[in-house]
C-alpha cells in the first residue's frame, strides 16, 4: 500500500486526497488570518523537510511543493477569493478596501501612529517608497515590511529560504533575465506562473516572462531584496543550469511562423542545424536602490569626494604651485576636482540601477 504522506507526516485524517488547501495547511475552512496561514505553513514545512533525504526524497519534495502552492494561494487576496468561491464560499457585495502598509503595521503593533507618520514624511522627503523608508529608519526589518506591503497589494509574500522552486520553471528563465529584472520563477500553479520579485512586476517584465511560458498569466509574489538576491545567486550559480531558456520564446515563435515549406526544405536538406533566432533585447527595468545599498553608496560617495579634496591639496602644494600659498589655479583646482568626483559618484553610485 502506498504511503499516505498526508496522514503519516501531517496528521490529516482520511478523506479526499489530495486535501483542499485549508485542510493541507491545518487551518479552518476559509480562514482569513494570513499570519496563522504562514505560521502553519512554516511548521509543516519543517516537518516534511525531515524526510527530504533517504527513500522518501521524491515524496517529500512533492509535498513541499504542494504546501508552498497552497500557502501562496491562500495569502494572495485575489487568488484566495477565487479559490474560496470555487469551494462554495459567498462574499458580501461590498467589503472595505485593503489597508496601506503603515496601517497594517500599526494594526499588528509593529509601529505607533506617530512612527508611521514619521516614516511617510521621510519617504516623501527622500523619494523612497514607504517600505524602504521604514527599513531605512530601522522601524521594522525588511521581511516584516515586505509582508505588510504584500498585504496592502493583495499579493503573497514568500521566504525563499523555505521554498524550493520548480526546476522546470527555473530552466525556462535564463540567468541573464533573472538578474536583469530581479525575478525568480517559482511554480506554475493551475496555469498561472508565480514569480518572486521585490516589487510588483510591471507590464514589460510580465510580457517577457509570459512569452517564455506559452502565454501563461503571471502573478507576482513579493520577497525581500536580500532574500531574492541570495536565491538568484543560489539557483543560477555558475554551472547550475544551462542557458537554454534564453531564446525559448523566440524559438517557439520561429517554429510556428516557418510553415510547411520550411519543414519540407529541412527534410530535403537532410543535415544541418537551423540558425537560432537572435534573442530580442528589451530595455532594462530600472529599480530603486534598497536602503542598504543607498546607505553604503552614500558612504562611498563621501569617501570619494573627501579624497578628491586631499588630492587637490597635494597637487596644489607639491606639483602645480609649490611656492604659492593660494592663487587662481588653486581656486579652480579645489573647486573643480571635488565637483568632478561628486558628479562621478552621483552617476555611478547614487542613481537608479
Amino acid at each position: 500500500m502506498p504511503l499516505d504522506v498526508y496522514k503519516e507526516w501531517l496528521g490529516i485524517p482520511e478523506g479526499p486526497r489530495p486535501p483542499d488547501h485549508y485542510a493541507l495547511l491545518r487551518v479552518k475552512q476559509f480562514d482569513d488570518d494570513l499570519g496563522r496561514i504562514r505560521k502553519n505553513y512554516k511548521t509543516l514545512n519543517g516537518l516534511v523537510r525531515k524526510y527530504a533525504t533517504g527513500q522518501y526524497q521524491d515524496e517529500s519534495q512533492a509535498l513541499l511543493n504542494e504546501l508552498a502552492k497552497a500557502m501562496l494561494c491562500l495569502t494572495d487576496q485575489e487568488r484566495k477569493r477565487e479559490y474560496d468561491e470555487s469551494q462554495g464560499r459567498e462574499f458580501p457585495e461590498e467589503q472595505a478596501g485593503p489597508k496601506s502598509i503603515d496601517q497594517v503595521l500599526v494594526a499588528q503593533k509593529y509601529l505607533t501612529r506617530q512612527q508611521a507618520d514619521d516614516a511617510r514624511e521621510h519617504a516623501e522627503r527622500t523619494g523612497l517608497d514607504l517600505r524602504d523608508a521604514l527599513v531605512q529608519l530601522k522601524l521594522v526589518d525588511a521581511e516584516v515590511a515586505t509582508q505588510a506591503l504584500a498585504q496592502e497589494l493583495g499579493l503573497s509574500y514568500v521566504d525563499l529560504n523555505e521554498i524550493e522552486p520548480d526546476e522546470t520553471a527555473l530552466d525556462q528563465v535564463p540567468k541573464r533575465v533573472a538578474r536583469q529584472y530581479s525575478v525568480l520563477p517559482l511554480f506554475v500553479d493551475n496555469g498561472t506562473l508565480l514569480v518572486a520579485a521585490v516589487h510588483e512586476l510591471d507590464h514589460a517584465v510580465e510580457e517577457e516572462l509570459r512569452l517564455r511560458f506559452d502565454g501563461a498569466p503571471v502573478r507576482s509574489v513579493l520577497a525581500s531584496k536580500g532574500g531574492l538576491d541570495a536565491a538568484i545567486a543560489k539557483y543560477y550559480a555558475p554551472g547550475a543550469r544551462a542557458e537554454g531558456g534564453a531564446a525559448a520564446g523566440g524559438a517557439k515563435a520561429a517554429g510556428k511562423s516557418g510553415g510547411a515549406e520550411a519543414g519540407e526544405g529541412e527534410k530535403k536538406k537532410g543535415a544541418g542545424k537551423p540558425t537560432p533566432p537572435k534573442p530580442v533585447e528589451r530595455p532594462k527595468v530600472r529599480q530603486p536602490l534598497s536602503p542598504e545599498e543607498l546607505k553604503k553608496n552614500q558612504q562611498l560617495a563621501g569617501i570619494l569626494v573627501g579624497w578628491s579634496v586631499v588630492a587637490a591639496y597635494l597637487l596644489d602644494n607639491f606639483v602645480l604651485t609649490p611656492r604659492v600659498f593660494f592663487d587662481s589655479y588653486s581656486f579652480l583646482l579645489f573647486l573643480g576636482l571635488p565637483a568632478v568626483a561628486a558628479a562621478i559618484a552621483w552617476a555611478t553610485l547614487l542613481q537608479k540601477r
